[in-house]
């Protein structure tokens, strides 16, 4: 799959805020004594099994809100919800990957540089959530210096996932990522309500990347 117009939008919170919210055997991680909620709207692209031609992938719009944590399998990250506008992808996903997502109807455009992001969850039972953003890159994209911020966000290829009374662990591989900064600007943003958080007053941290080539493994119990 590819992973296009990444907008990394990051809030620092006190650890405890997500440490009550993870499930047991994962840990919340920090970075200078901060834990870190990621608003993250992008575009799925190609999304295939192996062997299978890219003509016949699926390409989507994504929107997930994330924290940063470790676990017995190392560093990764743990996701409270993934929205996405393709009921195909939101089955095989839950399926495949025992990630939490939901049917949302989306609409993606880019002007010039600019991504335009808007979501409408149309998921049944689960809370409802609106997001409406523009964002664009700052500067040219480079890799993430180690022991920066970038790279502690950014530089993961390990999620977590909570079963019935299991942990569940996948791994990712792909190139590191090039970012740079970013402008945004949020309408609407119900990510931190339907997951049960309340709406951080402090100014976000952003980082724009156009994307990477990713291949994702099968999960694991941990």
């Amino acid at each position: 799959m590819e992973w296009r117009d990444v907008l990394v939008a990051s809030w620092p919170v006190e650890p405890e805020v997500v440490a009550d919210r993870l499930p047991d055997g994962i840990d919340v991680d920090t970075f200078d004594g901060r834990a870190w909620l990621s608003a993250v709207p992008f575009v799925m692209a190609d999304v295939r099994p192996a062997g299978v031609p890219a003509a016949l992938g699926l390409t989507f719009g994504e929107l997930n809100l994330r924290t940063y944590v470790t676990g017995d399998a190392g560093p990764g990250i743990y996701f409270f919800n993934l929205d996405a506008n393709d009921r195909l992808g939101v089955a095989v996903a839950r399926a495949l990957f025992r990630l939490p997502y939901y049917r949302a109807e989306m609409h993606v455009a880019r002007t010039g540089d600019a991504v335009e992001f808007r979501s409408h969850r149309t998921h049944e039972g689960v809370p409802d959530l609106d997001f409406d953003a523009t964002y664009e890159p700052l500067g040219d994209p480079t890799t993430a210096d180690p022991g920066t911020l970038e790279s502690f966000l950014l530089e993961r290829y390990r999620f977590y996932a909570a079963g019935r009374s299991r942990l569940f662990c996948g791994e990712v591989a792909h190139e590191p990522w090039r970012l740079t900064h970013a402008d945004a600007t949020f309408r609407e943003n119900d990510l931190f309500a339907a997951n049960g958080f309340e709406t951080p007053d402090s100014v976000p941290h952003l980082v724009y990347s156009p994307g990477v080539d990713v291949t994702a493994e099968r999960v694991r119990v941990v």
